[in-house]
């Protein structure tokens, strides 16, 4: 995993019940949902990961290989819990192939872009295709640009992530996993987004 090694919950030491039919989800208050970063390699996927879950930052991070796994539990205003059950893919090519094992049944899909790279950008629209088809049909999808801190070096717009997600149905953010700007925002928006099961 890229920013760090990876290591299941702690309280539990093993990934616990993943339900295949729709990601998760148990009572009404308490939400178990799976969650999976899609993106290009070197984008950021897995410092957004570990500064949601751990508040860390570690800039020598290394790529991930596979996929790793990690988990982080929130509360909402409405006493509402949400335990996401992190998938953090690798971006190189050589893995793409492994991203549907990961993506299927998903609740939540993050697809994540460096704003200083196009070319991440054009692999973020590539992942969002790829889930219209083969992912969940109510499938909650954030778009993120991460690195905002690198303002200088920019060279994806704003206005064409906001336009793309948009088009798309999906949520927008820019975050900085370096200075921890959104991180927390981003996952408590798409805690906001998820279906509740009814009582």
């Amino acid at each position: 995993m890229g920013c760090s090694s990876s290591v299941p919950d702690k309280n539990t030491g093993r990934m616990e019940g993943l339900n295949a039919e729709n990601g998760g989800s148990n009572d009404v208050n308490n939400l178990k949902v799976k969650l999976v970063l899609l993106g290009d390699s070197g984008v950021g996927k897995s410092c957004i990961v570990l500064r949601f879950v751990r508040g860390q930052f570690d800039p020598t991070s290394k790529v991930t290989v596979g996929a790793s796994f990690l988990s982080q539990t929130i509360a909402l205003q409405d006493s509402t819990t949400v335990k996401f059950e992190i998938w953090d893919t690798a971006g190189q090519e050589r893995y793409a192939a492994l991203a549907p094992l990961y993506y299927r049944g998903a609740a939540v899909a993050v697809v994540v872009y460096d704003i200083t790279s196009p070319e991440s950008f054009t692999k973020a629209q590539y992942w969002v295709k790829e889930l219209q088809k083969h992912g969940s049909p109510d499938i909650v999808m954030a778009l993120v640009g991460n690195k905002a801190d690198l303002l200088e070096k920019r060279e994806v717009p704003v206005q064409d992530g906001t336009c793309y997600a948009e088009k798309n149905g999906m949520f927008f953010i820019e975050t900085s996993a370096k200075t921890a700007d959104n991180i927390n925002q981003l996952f408590e928006e798409i805690a906001k987004r998820l279906p509740r099961p009814s009582q």
